[in-house]
């Protein structure tokens, strides 16, 4: 038998960096043909639904109240949400990204939830709307820190100081870091939430190899097809009594009919300001939710880093990055007006959801904020795709997260893999971010409070939610470490000089295709 010939020179060279991911069928600034996009943006908005639900189920419960002011909150997160949405993608980073609500902002929710001036109130609907009314304030003065780091270019300045190396630990992380909300979700009813996992897989990544065709149109849609599939599955076996004698909890995740938004919710209904009434304000509240905001800061920029490479544009200079973050600060503003209980970061799920379509179009993201806008005024309508079982949600994560995490990882391209140096810093920050936020929550699980433990809840807070966030710990880690240790000598090992020409707005013109202003604003709001 005949040795097999010897590999070519080229078979044996690296993958070469690229400076924009390639493969992306439509990038930030080709949209799709409308129909498409219309669809496109429909999808974007059936996968957001899902944090959307989450969030007001854990809280409006335990501020005291019942199905109809869970459904105007959520109605009202996705009314702020579309606006947001609009905002980022014309005046912010200008990236396909959905701004949603945020688990980080749970914690400190949770905490003005137990503060004891709410705790005598014995009427359940005036507690819920005093609660409400302090998260609002709380959350009024926590804009604030997104909304003065990010106009005043303050948060440019740390980013100038960002490499790939120190970019991978905090963009994995913003990923995969949200492993909880993966199989455990899942596996809550892993009758309805595998399916939906298992059909994702195949619909997207085996079935356009084996049927030679269709390639994209099953990854593309691969959301609208396997959804309706499992949710028809679920609502069949909640109609044929397959949960009847199910222990409750098993009911509420299984069940299409548990969630209490349909019977809760008004046929038409307009979100408006101050509709709990005038906010009310705690000095340790919002110092604690001031630490929540600076936490989802970090969180955002990681996100926002791997938008940028999904929609196939160039590395978003920092000037960009702090004016997203700036809008940000106005969109948890919004959020505090209307009385969302809850604050904006970045979708990391949506973020998924472009790798998976390979659709990067920003003009496809805005559309979805139309599809918000209009379901939440029409509460029936948008109640109804709201009764989707969470673990049909969860099975989604487990692949979109799982993008994030990747997108992250695919940083390292810039980086000298073979050095001692960038072996330390990105295991150390992956371990840390890992293990740091592990004996938080755990002791947390265990004891019913953080590690930090003092007479003043919202001090507590200020420690213990920062050191519960895996991307902040990890990007933490990587950013000190990466600009104190040995940094004159591995500039070219970090990839430092990868990212040069992006450090500068002006400095590459892709950047100005990319992310520049529309309305010719960019002369009165010029970037640096």
């Amino acid at each position: 038998m005949a040795a097999a010939p010897p590999p070519k020179a080229d078979e044996l060279q690296p993958h070469p960096p690229k400076e924009q991911l390639a493969g992306v069928s439509f990038c930030i600034t080709s949209p799709p043909p409308w129909p498409e996009a219309i669809i496109l943006g429909f999808q974007h908005f059936i996968v957001m639904l899902g944090t959307t639900v989450i969030i007001p189920s854990a809280l409006v419960p335990q501020m005291g109240g019942g199905n109809e002011e869970k459904a105007r909150v959520v109605q009202t997160i996705l009314f702020v949400a579309g606006i947001n949405t609009l905002l980022q993608t014309f005046f912010g980073t200008r990236l396909p990204v959905v701004m949603g609500g945020s688990y980080i902002f749970v914690a400190p929710t949770i905490s003005i939830i137990l503060a004891g001036r709410y705790s005598n109130e014995a009427d359940p609907r005036e507690k819920f709307l005093r609660t409400m009314r302090g998260t609002q304030g709380a959350l009024i003065i926590a804009s604030t820190i997104q909304i003065i780091l990010g106009f005043s270019g303050l948060w440019r300045n740390v980013l100038k100081l960002l490499s790939p190396l120190s970019a991978v630990p905090l963009v994995s992380l913003v990923g995969f870091g949200l492993y909880e909300l993966g199989f455990p979700g899942v596996a809550k009813c892993v009758e309805v939430g595998l399916p939906e996992l298992l059909l994702l897989v195949v619909l997207s990544q085996y079935l356009p190899e084996v049927l030679h065709f269709g390639k994209d149109v099953f990854g593309r849609f691969g959301v609208l097809f396997t959804v309706p599939i499992v949710w028809l599955y679920a609502y069949i076996l909640t109609i044929g009594g397959a949960y009847k004698n199910s222990p409750p909890k098993t009911q509420v995740h299984c069940r299409v009919d548990r969630s209490g938004l349909v019977a809760g919710a008004p046929w038409i209904s307009v979100p408006y300001p101050f509709q709990w009434g005038a906010p009310t304000f705690d000095a340790g509240e919002a110092f604690a939710m001031m630490m929540t905001s600076f936490i989802a800061l970090v969180e955002s920029t990681g996100a926002f880093i791997g938008a940028s490479r999904y929609a196939s544009a160039t590395m978003i200079p920092p000037s960009i990055v702090s004016r997203g973050i700036g809008w940000q600060g106005i969109g948890i503003l919004l959020d505090s007006f209307f009385g969302t209980a809850n604050g904006t970061s970045v979708s990391v799920e949506n973020i998924g959801l472009l790798a998976l379509t390979r659709v990067g179009s920003r003009r496809v993201v805005q559309i979805s904020a139309g599809f918000m806008i209009f379901f939440s005024v029409l509460g029936k309508f948008g109640a109804l795709f709201t009764s989707i079982p969470l673990p049909i949600f969860a099975g989604m994560y487990c692949l979109f997260f799982a993008y994030v995490g990747g997108v992250g990882l695919s940083f390292l391209q810039f980086c000298n893999l073979n050095s001692f140096r960038t072996k330390f810093i990105m295991g150390f920050a992956f371990f840390m971010g890992l293990s740091v936020p592990q004996y938080f929550n755990e002791y947390t699980a265990v004891a019913g409070y953080g590690p930090v433990h003092t007479g003043a809840r919202w001090f507590n807070d200020m420690i213990n939610v920062p050191f519960s966030s895996k991307p902040f710990v990890a990007g933490l880690v990587a950013y000190v470490l990466d600009n104190t240790i040995q940094v004159k000598d591995a500039r070219k090992d970090r990839g430092y000089h990868w990212w040069d020409k992006f450090r500068s707005y002006k400095k590459d013109a892709r950047s100005t295709e990319f992310y520049s202003l529309p309305f010719n604003l960019n002369k009165f709001f010029p970037s640096v």
